[in-house]
């Protein structure tokens, strides 16, 4: 049931097209939706019964807002403009970057084929995307050498080992004509849209030929390359008459949660699939839209020639937006295809309810009973730091991130401390680490977690508040994580008072403490190991005679380690720039050091 507050406001909404912005109580925006008419859109939430995380955001929804556009296509690219910005808890989101593979040609005087997984306005071709990263490589090696570009790193004054392989039109001593590379560049693009009967006819003939001269071992290379073509461009069934690159989504909705099969159609070939779960809030086609725009707004993905959609999506504002013909295919293979990715979404949710029901009571149950513990709203984001160092020397600090009860690792957070360096001081380290995070945050206008948990006790604790409230102006709720005299999860510390919360020991909220607490600890230790040992092995070197900064990158790059520098040859060492002297005095030094170390561990 909505307040008086929220109604009073639902009364007023418009009956226009436009965004809609969901509050909790701390103002921050954990849902940001689009409509036909806002009016009906938003009052649907409080007007009518809901379950699964349409219902969790409702009961979460403090206040809203809404931006009125003066048409329904300016709406879809205010939401996506919003998503981006705000980051809502409850949206669909998806992070920059393809994590596909694609390969490139790039935009140069003398051109190169590389692999590369970020698209760029660089003026490049690009093509993909491919499987995997082993079938791209394989076919940029099979492209150098059928179709070299340039392989050196440009004008030496002699011919490159490239060249003399055949695999480089020799850019390392001559002056290649744009002409010849727009000629080979043709005939890659060609082979990469599908077209392979051409560069067989030609691989034929040069096979041929090479066996007519007596070439045996150029001839069987050349046949290799004519298998490659037969056994990777060819195995995968043509599935289309026509070589347009295309992008196929369709999708499958159930209690609540959405799964989308993604199929690209490339070189008349689906070449590659991918699917995609998400709880979601509006209903299908809304989510689809934005997914799709998201898809290639954010994650700048290469846009393909045609994209085909089920019906029901807004296929006319969905090409106007991206520029793009947008079809629904009623017949034929496309049909067919659609129909396949369809019942793969079917079955891919059906998997993950299965798996759901295993998880529930780690995840959001334990989170759940944490915040009722603790007398808070529902949280979802947890933020846990802890402090490493070896009595006081290299004094790091780790933070670790829970969403809803599971690690987020992309999202941890290192700390080198610069305010204490040579002894130990965790007030002042906690006020270092917590200034930085939550400053930056600030700074750049980023949502603030629902709790930070601490590794320690009352030291900490009021540091951090400190810090938050008196410097920051920030009001998070800050818990500390105490540990028995086992060095094990004992309880919680909460409140003005820093009172001790007791949770159940067996319930999936006191697991989900050690987990926070075991994987903070981890994490703090695991990279203060890291600077430690690169300190400890950086101060014996700057200890020997004639090694200066350079001369220490080049070893701590090439080896990592003192043992393993000592058991390099000189020559190896002599090899990396280093004058013969040095280098001896290096390996006579460590050697000398090594052989201390070992006999000091048998005292």
């Amino acid at each position: 049931m909505a307040s008086e507050y929220l109604e009073h406001k639902l009364a007023l909404l418009p009956d226009k097209p436009g965004c809609y912005l969901m509050k909790n109580i701390n103002g921050q925006i954990i849902y940001v939706g689009k409509a036909k008419n806002l009016k009906n859109r938003v009052r649907s939430y409080f007007k009518s019964s809901h379950t699964g995380k349409v219902a969790k955001m409702v009961s979460e929804v403090a206040d809203f807002e809404t931006i009125v556009t003066s048409t329904n296509k300016e709406s879809f690219l205010l939401e996506i403009t919003l998503i981006q910005k705000h980051q809502p808890y409850f949206n669909i989101k998806l992070k920059r970057g393809t994590g596909y593979p694609y390969i490139k040609i790039t935009n140069e005087r003398d051109p190169q084929i590389k692999i590369t997984g970020k698209i760029k306005k660089d003026g490049a071709y690009y093509f993909g995307p491919y499987p995997n990263v082993y079938a791209a490589e394989e076919t940029v090696h099979f492209i150098q050498k059928v179709y070299p570009l340039r392989r050196c790193n440009g004008f030496q004054g002699r011919p490159c080992l490239y060249y003399h392989m055949g695999q480089c039109l020799g850019a390392c001593f001559k002056e290649v004509p744009p002409a010849e590379y727009a000629a080979q560049i043709k005939r890659i693009k060609s082979f990469l849209n599908g077209n392979t009967a051409n560069v067989k006819k030609h691989l034929l003939a040069r096979m041929n030929k090479a066996a007519s001269d007596l070439e045996y071992e150029r001839a069987a290379e050349i046949r290799d390359q004519l298998h490659y073509i037969e056994v990777t461009v060819e195995k995968q069934k043509i599935i289309s008459n026509d070589k347009t690159p295309r992008d196929l989504f369709n999708f499958y909705m159930d209690k609540g949660w959405l799964s989308i099969q993604l199929f690209f159609i490339r070189q008349a070939r689906l070449m590659k699939r991918e699917k995609r779960l998400f709880p979601i809030v509006d209903t299908a086609v809304e989510e689809m839209t934005s997914f799709i725009l998201q898809f290639y707004n954010r994650r700048n993905n290469i846009l393909p020639r045609e994209l085909l959609l089920p019906a029901g999506l807004p296929n006319k504002e969905i090409s106007e937006i991206l520029g793009i013909p947008v079809r629904t295919p009623e017949r034929g293979e496309k049909r067919d295809l659609l129909a396949m990715a369809a019942e793969n979404a079917r079955l891919t949710l059906d998997e993950k309810f299965r798996l759901l029901e295993m998880d529930k009571g780690k995840t959001t149950g334990a989170m759940k009973e944490i915040t009722d513990a603790l007398g808070l709203p529902v949280g979802h984001k947890i933020e846990a730091f802890d402090h490493s160092h070896i009595q006081g020397a290299d004094p790091v600090s780790a933070m670790v991130v829970f969403v809803d009860g599971e690690p987020a690792k992309k999202l941890y957070r290192k700390y080198k401390l610069k305010t204490v360096v040579d002894h130990a001081d965790e007030a002042a380290s906690t006020r270092e680490v917590i200034r930085r995070r939550y400053g930056r945050l600030l700074r750049e206008n980023k949502p603030m977690p629902d709790m930070i948990f601490m590794d320690g006790g009352d030291i900490q604790m009021n540091a951090v508040k400190d810090v938050l409230e008196n410097e920051l102006g920030l009001d998070i709720p800050v818990v500390g994580m105490v540990k028995n005299d086992k060095h094990k999860t004992a309880d919680l510390l909460f409140g003005s008072e820093d009172a001790h919360v007791n949770l159940d020991p067996r319930s999936q909220g006191f697991y989900l403490v050690q987990r926070i607490q075991d994987e903070v600890h981890r994490f703090a230790i695991t990279y203060h190991r890291s600077v430690h040992t690169k300190h400890s092995l950086s101060s014996r070197l700057d200890e020997i005679k004639g090694v200066g900064p350079r001369t220490r990158t080049k070893l701590l790059k090439k080896y990592g380690s003192v043992t393993k520098i000592a058991q390099a040859p000189v020559e190896e060492i002599h090899a990396l720039g280093i004058n013969r002297p040095t280098a001896q005095l290096i390996k006579v030094s460590l050697q000398k050091n090594a052989e201390v170390a070992k006999g000091s561990s048998h005292d």
